[in-house]
């Protein structure tokens, strides 16, 4: 799978932790930074380029860290056609892509293990679009208000 990740000094140590992995499980990954950790950096200039591409099918999901998770995930859903969420279970790491097309990942770089992590991308990445009615009909609701 195409992905894509991005952070700020929040999440810096988990990005080089998660890129590596991503790379070792033959995922193809383009980093949107940061790329060097500097505590002056702030998410919306590495986060906003990752949302637009995953939103124009640059990439097919991607994975936002920071420290708490919350900021890059606010910053991620303004950009029309991104469905982020910060998550911390593996049942919602799948139900969010199963039920609701999530297509961002939103993690919090201090607040989560890098193990816990791997396992909460790998089943991010695993999981498959759903097409039960009554979610389709949801999501369809949730795009209007985009318009």
């Amino acid at each position: 799978m195409r992905g894509g990740i991005a952070t700020d000094h929040g999440g810096f140590a988990l990005k080089e932790t998660l890129v590596s992995k991503l790379h070792a499980a033959g995922h193809e990954v383009e980093d949107f930074g940061a790329y060097s950790l500097d505590p002056e950096d702030d998410y919306p200039r590495h986060v906003v380029p990752l949302a637009e591409a995953v939103a124009a099918g640059k990439v097919e999901r991607g994975v936002a860290i920071c420290g708490s998770g919350v900021g890059v995930c606010v910053c991620a859903n303004k950009v029309p056609g991104v469905r982020a969420a910060l998550i911390q279970y593996h049942f919602s790491a799948r139900q969010g892509v199963e039920d609701d097309h999530m297509n961002i990942l939103c993690l919090g770089g201090p607040t989560i293990g890098p193990e816990v992590a791997w396992d909460l991308v790998q089943t991010f990445l695993a999981a498959q679009l759903g097409q039960a009615d009554r979610h389709l009909r949801r999501l369809g609701e949730v795009a209007r208000l985009e318009d």
